[in-house]
């Protein structure tokens, strides 16, 4: 039940669950297979919800470490070993981005998809376990993705499914997810988990991660979808003077697809290309004027390139 995060500019977060509450806080890390050259101690805590009690949560910032390398690492002075990749020092830079991973069959075929082409870091901006309430289910969902979280930094922001509404004493939303996945808010200067923004490739890229309920607004369920705006807009026009929107959440979560696109809705004419499947998409940071964005749609055992379009920077390019 591993996984990593960034931390600033040259460390990163190992987060991870034990039975044994008396496993110690501790990280063990090198460039090397079995040779750990240097070690981190941090914290751990738990939570409980109804008759359920988490395991040990242990949250442990290694580093400094260097940019685009392999450090092998072992938690708690015994687990397995593990491999992890810190993010490259300057572009080109791959993002990963899903929505809405759940744990269904098609969650399996889009991290298989995944694992499958090298990337740098992933984003999951909501909806992560589908827990719903069913604690065991964020355990499950923890064994479920390590293979590929515990590699690569995972950056995530809650969705509604996280909230976890129930009126329990004692437990206030988002205290599971708050709990195991801990993000560098504090790092960015945000007050809450649930918001915060860090820099990538030696600051080459900020990226906001903005919950939907950074504020405790009300949040909306996400079915399976993939929809990309034409070109740019600004004030519900198409506008080079604006934004892409991308409109991502198709990992594999349990609702299944959302089949209906509005026509006639007033912004459809802004809208280039929609698909109701599952898959995941890449965001390919080329320098400091291009990027590429990719979707891949699971198609059985392939993930087939559905969607591509070039971006360019309306900035210019800082002067060496």
């Amino acid at each position: 039940k591993v996984h990593i995060s960034t931390v600033g500019r040259n460390k990163m977060r190992i987060s991870w669950v034990t039975d044994d509450r008396n496993t110690p806080s501790v990280v063990e890390y090198g460039e090397s297979r079995g040779n750990y050259t240097a070690s981190a101690t941090g914290d751990q805590a738990t939570y409980k919800y109804f008759f359920y009690e988490s395991g040990a949560i242990h949250h442990v910032t290694i580093g400094p470490l260097a940019p685009g390398t392999t450090y092998h690492y072992r938690c708690g002075k015994a687990g397995d070993e593990l491999t992890l990749r810190t993010p490259p020092a300057s572009l080109p830079l791959e993002l990963v981005v899903i929505g809405d991973l759940g744990q269904t069959r098609w969650t399996a075929s889009t991290l298989a998809h995944i694992g499958g082409a090298d990337y740098d870091m992933l984003l999951l901006p909501g909806d992560l376990s589908y827990a719903d309430t069913q604690q065991p289910l964020w355990d499950s969902f923890g064994r479920l993705v390590q293979p590929l979280a515990s590699a690569r930094p995972w950056m995530v922001t809650e969705g509604n499914h996280e909230a976890e509404a129930l009126p329990v004493v004692g437990f206030a939303p988002f205290v599971a997810y708050n709990a195991r996945w801990r993000m560098p808010h504090e790092e960015s200067g945000s007050a809450s988990n649930l918001y915060y923004s860090f820099d990538a490739a030696g600051g080459a890229a900020h990226v906001v991660m903005l919950g939907s309920y950074a504020e405790f607004e009300e949040g909306s369920a996400q079915r399976a979808w993939l929809e990309r705006d034409l070109t740019r807009i600004y004030d519900n026009e198409a506008d080079g003077r604006g934004p892409m929107y991308i409109t991502i959440g198709d990992g594999g979560n349990r609702e299944g697809l959302a089949l209906k696109f509005l026509e006639d809705h007033k912004s459809a004419h802004l809208s280039v290309f929609q698909e109701a499947s599952f898959g995941h998409g890449r965001l390919r940071i080329v320098d400091e004027t291009s990027a590429v964005w990719t979707w891949h749609r699971n198609d059985d055992e392939y993930a087939t390139v559905r969607d591509e379009v070039w971006l360019e920077s309306l900035a210019s390019p800082k002067l060496s």
